[in-house]
């Protein structure tokens, strides 16, 4: 048995850089059981010098005379009969494994693996054996003397692995999936919003008065309008009448506009929107709600909202009169804002686009001071925390159809830290927003229902 444990370390010290390795058990001529390892090795000189570790020097040590207080207790039992080379083999993994586990602890990081090879690699044997603690039983019986051996060695071969990282924002790569794009056809139909990705500059207003303001598309446009006809309204200014027609988006970023629409009445706030051929925006100093038709150029609807604040009463949080907001999702038109009633919580009603008839009303408990911004996609109102915060988040949502709200954590991007208007287009499913005289978009992913 000491015998086995000589040859055992002698491959162990010896055979660190050999190409193969074999453990063989066989009975000698007393009927013990003696186990071979044996490890090729052609520059002996490459090994380390187990001498100048003297963790695993005492460690060998301690195993060593732990073999020879077994040999000792086998052979007072009667442990040289076949029961006893069983007990004895079990025992022998047991410590074996335990001994490569421990040189495991100690191989340099970049010099010898465990049996031998460069690079961290374990051994195919290793992998192979049942380790288990010292001690413990056997994860199966141990065979006789007459069965075959339990270890099948098999020459060794090792390779170096190697892997590399590299940090891609999350929101690039849902960005770069198909839910990720806008108008794709796993996006269509309905869903919750679940990820807003990083905004997209289009245009930059360069004077004063489009520090904020509003742009849109008509997601159903009427002729002699298309999807590809853009809005701007510069809203800081007392008299805000001027409506700037651009052909494109690109048009937009180049500032010249295909038109100019001067308004009969002067907008307040950055809260109109743009659709079915109409700018549905409120007019400075009222509760109302009007209609600009775009080919007829002239008013075609006003209705005030019942009990709406204006002017500053319940406004975003960021101020800008900004107490009627309107907006378009997959479901029609609405307007939000508060009432005295409400006590400054968010009112949503659905309004006839035609002639701008309260369908229904619901009352939420969202504070309307306490947000940004907000805009509906698919009947339900979602909320924007900050419009100054770099990092804000869709913090709140509140569903139409269960009349029930939800906290949400979003992350939203305010790349130029003044959020003034952010509108939903459900043709394109993308947010439109004004951030400190940038007109940018946002893309948006809808979970599926």
């Amino acid at each position: 048995m000491l015998g086995a444990w000589l040859l055992l370390w002698g491959g162990l010290a010896l055979g660190c850089r050999g190409e193969t390795a074999f453990l063989q058990r066989a009975d000698d001529s007393a009927g013990r059981c003696t186990y071979s390892f044996t490890v090729a090795s052609p520059i002996e000189a490459a090994c380390p010098d187990a001498s100048g570790m003297p963790e695993m020097r005492a460690e060998l040590a301690a195993l060593a005379a732990r073999l020879s207080r077994l040999e000792t207790r086998e052979r007072g039992t009667g442990g040289s009969g076949p029961r006893g080379g069983e007990a004895e083999a079990a025992r022998l993994e047991a410590a074996y494994s335990e001994l490569l586990q421990a040189k495991g602890h100690w191989a340099p990081d970049q010099g010898v693996g465990i049996l031998g090879g460069n690079g961290p690699a374990l051994s195919p044997l290793r992998r192979g054996m049942a380790v288990r603690g010292a001690g413990s039983a056997p994860a199966h019986p141990a065979p006789g003397p007459a069965a075959g051996p339990r270890w099948d060695p098999q020459p060794l071969a090792y390779q170096e692995l190697q892997s590399e990282r590299t940090e891609v924002p999350v929101s690039r790569l849902l960005g770069e999936t198909t839910l990720g794009r806008p108008g794709s056809k796993d996006s269509a139909g309905c869903g919750e919003l679940v990820w807003v990705g990083e905004p997209l500059v289009f245009g930059r207003a360069e004077s004063i008065a489009g520090k904020y303001g509003v742009w849109m598309k008509d997601p159903e446009p009427v002729p002699p309008f298309t999807r590809e006809t853009t809005w701007r309204v510069d809203a800081v200014g007392t008299e805000v009448r001027q409506l700037f027609q651009y052909e494109a988006a690109e048009q937009l970023a180049q500032g010249y506009p295909t038109k100019v629409h001067v308004l009969p009445r002067p907008l307040e706030s950055t809260g109109a929107v743009i659709y079915r051929g109409g700018l549905f925006f409120q007019p400075r100093r009222s509760r109302a709600v009007a209609r600009y038709d775009l080919r007829g150029e002239a008013v075609t609807a006003e209705r005030e909202i019942p009990g709406a604040g204006y002017h500053g009463q319940y406004p975003y949080s960021w101020g800008g009169y900004t107490d009627i907001d309107l907006a378009v999702d997959e479901t029609g038109l609405w307007v939000i804002y508060s009432t005295e009633k409400a006590r400054g919580a968010i009112v949503l009603s659905k309004l006839d686009p035609e002639t701008l008839e309260i369908r229904r009303t619901w009352e939420t408990n969202i504070r309307k001071r306490g947000v940004a911004n907000s805009f509906l996609i698919c009947g339900t109102l979602y909320t924007v925390s900050s419009y100054s915060a770099p990092n804000a988040t869709i913090n709140f949502a509140y569903d139409t159809a269960t009349s029930t709200s939800r906290a949400l954590s979003i992350p939203f991007e305010n790349r130029f830290r003044y959020l003034s208007m952010v509108d939903y287009n459900p043709a394109e499913r993308q947010l439109f927003a004004w951030d400190s005289f940038n007109m940018v978009t946002y893309p948006i992913r809808l979970s599926r229902l």
